[in-house]
């Protein structure tokens, strides 16, 4: 009977694996959402895929159990990057020069990952309807403008309300000109920064 192999090693060999899986999983997703941004649903064949990726079908049955599984993955991943995406904005001392921040990267994430972006808001898988869990996360993955709302309202910027009334008022001028920009119907983001700034200005308190 052979010796145990040391903890040390049992746990490097594990994370060693689950890097391995995650690289995998993300160069799927990878793959799939770009076919979805150059071919368009159809192209989401787990066959297609797989050969894109250049690995077996079953590692993809394996880790989304369905095409409906990999679209909701899909989902997920790409709100989980927005998340990032706007974590990754510095701090400011300042609540309001924050949530002004975080504008340019919203936008930023929104044309640097066109398949997942329209996947996530422009229903670009006519039947992929995402779980209660998705919709739970993925509107959790954009709760930083909530808290940053909130900050705003407590430090007099903003009119007492709830942060949601205005997180959403914000969500819905910047994706009304991100889909007039995604259709090249405005080619710089000077509409989108006068629409999302004149949003949060209609908010403003008269002596924030």
């Amino acid at each position: 009977m052979g010796t145990p192999a040391p903890l040390g090693l049992q746990g490097a060999y594990a994370r060693g694996q689950r890097s391995t899986y995650d690289e995998l999983r993300t160069k799927l997703l990878d793959v799939a959402s770009g076919l979805l941004t150059s071919d368009g649903p159809e192209s989401l064949t787990v066959r297609r895929i797989a050969t894109e990726a250049d690995c077996p079908t079953q590692v993809i049955y394996t880790m989304f159990g369905s095409k409906e599984g990999l679209a909701e993955a899909l989902y997920l991943e790409g709100f989980e990057r927005f998340r990032r995406r706007l974590e990754s904005v510095p701090l400011r001392t300042d609540p309001y020069d924050y949530l002004l921040a975080l504008g340019p990267a919203y936008r930023d994430a929104a044309l640097s990952e066109p398949g997942y972006y329209s996947l996530m808001f422009e229903r670009a898988i006519p039947e992929f309807v995402p779980s209660e869990r998705a919709r739970t996360l993925a509107r959790a993955a954009l709760n930083i403008f909530d808290r940053v709302i909130a900050d705003c309202i407590s430090a007099g910027y903003l009119v007492p309300t709830q942060p949601r009334r205005v997180a959403d008022a914000l969500w819905a001028a910047a994706q009304g000109a991100l889909s007039l920009e995604r259709a090249g119907h405005l080619q710089d983001a000077k509409t989108y920064e006068t629409v999302t700034t004149a949003t949060i200005s209609s908010f403003r308190t008269k002596s924030g």
